[in-house]
């Protein structure tokens, strides 16, 4: 069996699995009402079909992202196949890495992929098998534990991006993010390293492009922006809702207000 064993377990979130899946519990059994944004912006969960959320350690966005995973909860036992896309931090190619790999590991156990699907991807033009790209790459790494905490039987197709049109990248998942029982999980950070207010300012315009469904995202906004461009093309082809959880940056966290990171979370849903 091929395994992709953790990279940033101990950097990123614990690698203890007993202290992780309590850290993860706590988060995701928290009340909607312990936040007033995240309760005005409760939704159907049988409606979810994409997420955004952030991809920084626990500590500086690790309930942002719970915020909105946290919704997903009934949804544990519909859900069979998650395609998971994120940013190259360390990489630069052209196209779209898939992993040569059977399972993702994290402290909390091993997650299946997709590897049938893979092996079919693999063989288009605009994508390639690396398992340089994903041996040390955190973008979707973090979202494992969460996903493993929620789901029950499922696969999971991680897909990095780095020099791809959102336009190719649509083309791509198209097909296959058309069943309900597929979730979208696109994983991306906003705005790096500027003062606070300024990058509350940046972050704010950002998160207007996005509810406007404009796919215009630049990597100066957002990390993941080629994701989160693939899914506002798709989405508003479908006529999907989006509905922001929570908007805040590493200064109200665990960071300084001198350089801070900005961290959102969004629910995509069918009506």
């Amino acid at each position: 069996m091929n395994i992709r064993y953790p990279a940033v377990a101990g950097r990123f979130y614990t690698h203890s699995p007993a202290q992780l899946q309590a850290q993860l519990d706590g988060w995701l059994n928290a009340t909607d009402h312990d936040n007033e944004s995240t309760a005005n912006n409760t939704v159907e969960p049988s409606t979810i079909r994409a997420l955004i959320v952030p991809h920084a350690g626990y500590m500086f966005s690790g309930q942002t992202a719970a915020k909105a995973y946290r919704q997903l909860l009934p949804l544990a036992n519909k859900i069979k196949r998650i395609i998971l896309i994120g940013p190259s931090h360390r990489y630069y190619f052209r196209g779209c890495a898939l992993p040569p790999a059977d399972v993702f590991a994290t402290p909390l156990g091993n997650v299946t992929l997709s590897t049938q699907t893979i092996a079919t991807l693999s063989e288009l033009e605009d994508v390639e098998l690396s398992e340089q790209a994903h041996a040390l790459e955190h973008s979707l790494e973090v979202q494992l534990p969460f996903i493993q905490t929620i789901f029950n039987n499922f696969s999971l197709l991680p897909i990095l991006t780095s020099n791809v049109s959102p336009a190719v990248l649509a083309k791509l998942i198209d097909s296959l993010w058309r069943s309900d029982d597929t979730l979208l999980i696109i994983s991306s950070d906003l705005s790096h390293f500027h003062p606070y207010s300024q990058a509350q300012r940046i972050d704010r315009q950002t998160c207007q492009l996005i509810e406007q469904f404009e796919p215009s995202i630049t990597p100066e906004q957002a990390c993941g922006s080629t994701g989160i461009n693939t899914l506002l093309l798709l989405a508003k082809r479908r006529g999907y809702q989006l509905k922001r959880v929570e908007l805040i940056n590493s200064g109200d966290t665990a960071g300084d207000k001198e350089k801070v990171v900005g961290y959102v979370s969004y629910l995509i849903t069918d009506t």
